[in-house]
């Protein structure tokens, strides 16, 4: 049986990358899903271990919207376009995500509120738009993509280390305000993932992540997309407020 039989997700940042592989990755498990993003979908081509890691029935689907996720009435359509054709939402997954690599003397306010608007007010503007359906429908979970870099520091990088530390805040305020109710909030916090924006960094920047990974090595989206089926299935119930570290052991050094 699939992992996510019957659930619809709605998967930000789902055009590539590791949004693209968490959502191919659901939909093999059996959920709708919904890709959102505001570039195009590139064609499926998963990364790493290719079809047998996507294991599963295929009995579910990926339909692809356009999602501004700084924008409040783009959520409010996406979510809107969801319960009219699905019923709700079980699952969000935010992941769109913006980098930048400023030290605090060089940063301007513009890239400040650019990084803060996708990484960090778009994690909120998602989790306000989905959590009255998921209230209605007597449960949910919302995963959101932190990093290593929201819990160790790296030169540079003032807005996406500050963005992904206030993600990981985020969830657990969300973990606790709805437990009760049973929605679930957790936070993933992937190590160095081969996707366009890590492949856009130097090779010296890469390198030195890299070797800094205990395993050697870095990831594909497929590890990340595994971890996410977890926590969006019911096989973690009795799973908020928590971390789930994805790195090779960085953390662990």
């Amino acid at each position: 049986m699939s992992r996510l039989s019957g659930k619809v997700a709605l998967v930000s940042g789902g055009a590539r990358g590791i949004g693209r592989g968490i959502a191919d990755l659901f939909a093999a498990q059996g959920a709708t899903v919904i890709a959102a993003d505001v570039i195009r979908p590139e064609p499926r081509t998963p990364d790493g271990p290719a079809d047998p890691a996507y294991a599963g029935d295929g009995t579910g689907s990926v339909e692809f919207e356009w999602l501004d996720v700084t924008d409040e009435d783009a959520w409010a359509r996406v979510v809107g376009l969801a319960e009219d054709r699905h019923g709700g939402i079980d699952i969000l997954v935010n992941n769109a995500g913006v980098g930048s690599y400023e030290a605090v003397h060089e940063l301007g306010a513009d890239e400040w509120d650019r990084v803060l608007g996708v990484n960090q007010t778009g994690v909120f503007l998602g989790m306000r738009a989905v959590i009255p359906g998921m209230r209605r429908r007597g449960g949910g979970s919302l995963i959101n993509i932190s990093s290593i870099y929201g819990a160790a520091a790296v030169p540079g990088s003032l807005a996406y280390q500050a963005t992904k530390g206030a993600v990981r805040s985020m969830t657990r305020n969300a973990a606790i305000t709805y437990a009760a109710e049973s929605i679930r909030a957790n936070a993933v916090l992937p190590g160095w993932i081969r996707t366009p924006m890590t492949e856009s960094q130097t090779a010296e920047f890469n390198e030195a992540v890299i070797a800094s990974t205990p395993m050697g090595r870095g990831a594909e989206p497929l590890d990340i997309a595994y971890g996410c089926v977890y926590l969006a299935s019911d096989e973690s119930a009795y799973v908020t407020g928590t971390d789930l570290v994805i790195d090779g052991g960085f953390l662990a050094r």
